[in-house]
């Protein structure tokens, strides 16, 4: 869809100023069909609130937060549905509820699957409920009435951590999914440099392909979610379930950054998390070794890791990265990310910093310290290290 924008007017707008004035970002009486200055300020709080880009502009991932912002927990009951589940709001409510409490619901992505409805049934059983695993009255009030059953540590953050702890330290035969950005009809930030055009698309497509050799040599299985010329722009969380279907152990998305202003420089790395504290405890760390390494190996600014709740992330179901790899718009960002021997540097430093997530804590090296050469050389003797 195009995005809905100021100065937009129509049905589309009208609904969106009613969604807000619902969640009491816009005043209860507003109304009109008006894209105005107060609409664009609701909508960016929205976006802030819900972990999302903050554009002030609505487009398809922003309408399909919006659309679940009408759910509020407990105005309807849920339930697992075939083939299409239910998603909203309340749902990502009950899914908090639940892992707060130390419940295995997985990843708070507000889909009612079956990993949530097996939580719900393991409630219902032990409150003495009927484990049907929908959530009526009887469950809401339960739940309304019941403390954290987990204290003294997140037991998500146990559960995954324990998982990566069981795999073991070695890269050899995970799957990991490499995701360049954009491509086919969206080419993402576009600079004109004199007679040459640099885009976005292009370069991650080219980080994706040096990665995915790297990573192959080390003894992982890889896919890219897009060739270097697709017909169309994958959306994202068609991505997402790429890597699912996959049953990948790692999701790295790659990009570039822009902004009007040409001085914005630097790296950052996102994870999962929400503005309440749920958050992917391995994709946190993940995000924060990925991005170590990359300002270590390459001098760009560390911009920082941040928590979001985008789709491509929200929606997968492991450890999952969105890396952005400067700023296309400034000149000395730039002049590093068109250079080749840069962008292998960005490749080592990712590599690292998935090596480094799988071994333990105990164990782990100083940043910039692995040899990725090493890894290959693990691979080409045929050995695995304990």
């Amino acid at each position: 869809m195009r995005p809905i924008r100021p100065g937009d007017q129509g049905p589309a707008v009208a609904e969106i100023r009613t969604v807000l004035a619902s969640l009491e970002l816009l005043p209860a009486e507003a109304g009109g069909d008006d894209y105005d200055a107060q609409t664009e300020r609701a909508v960016r709080a929205f976006q802030q609130s819900r972990g999302l880009s903050v554009d002030g502009r609505v487009g398809a991932e922003t309408w399909r937060a919006l659309d679940a912002a009408r759910w509020r927990f407990g105005a309807r009951a849920l339930y697992h549905a075939v083939p299409e589940p239910l998603t909203g709001e309340d749902v990502r409510s009950l899914q908090e509820r639940l892992l707060e409490m130390g419940y295995d619901v997985g990843r708070a992505d507000a889909i009612y699957g079956i990993r949530t409805s097996r939580a719900v049934a393991q409630f219902q059983r032990e409150m003495g409920l009927k484990p049907d695993g929908s959530c009526g009255p009887h469950t809401v009030n339960a739940l309304r009435r019941l403390g954290r059953k987990v204290v003294g540590g997140r037991p998500q953050w146990l559960r995954e951590s324990d998982a990566i702890r069981q795999a073991g330290p070695t890269l050899i035969g995970r799957t990991v999914v490499i995701d360049p950005g954009h491509g086919g009809t969206d080419p993402g930030v576009v600079v004109p440099d004199g007679t040459l055009r640099w885009s976005e698309a292009d370069l991650v497509h080219d980080l994706a392909s040096r990665l995915e050799g790297r990573l192959a040599a080390a003894g992982v299985r890889v896919q890219l979610t897009r060739g270097p010329s697709p017909d169309d722009c994958l959306p994202d969380a068609d991505r997402a379930q790429l890597a699912n279907s996959l049953g990948a152990d790692v999701f790295i998305s790659l990009h570039t950054d822009g902004h009007a202003n040409p001085e914005a420089e630097g790296v950052a790395t996102y994870h999962y998390g929400t503005d309440n504290g749920v958050t992917s405890a391995t994709g946190e760390r993940l995000a924060g070794l990925v991005q170590r390494e990359i300002v270590a190996r390459t001098g760009l600014r560390d911009c920082r890791t941040h928590a979001k709740a985008w789709e491509l992330l929200r929606l997968t179901r492991m450890p999952a990265v969105r890396v952005e790899v400067g700023y296309l718009t400034s000149p000395d960002d730039r002049a590093r990310l068109v250079d080749p021997r840069f962008r292998d540097r960005v490749v080592e430093a990712i590599v690292a910093g998935v090596q480094r997530m799988y071994l333990p804590i105990e164990r782990d090296v100083p940043t910039g310290s692995i040899d990725v050469s090493e890894l290959r050389a693990i691979v080409a003797a045929g050995t695995v290290v304990d």
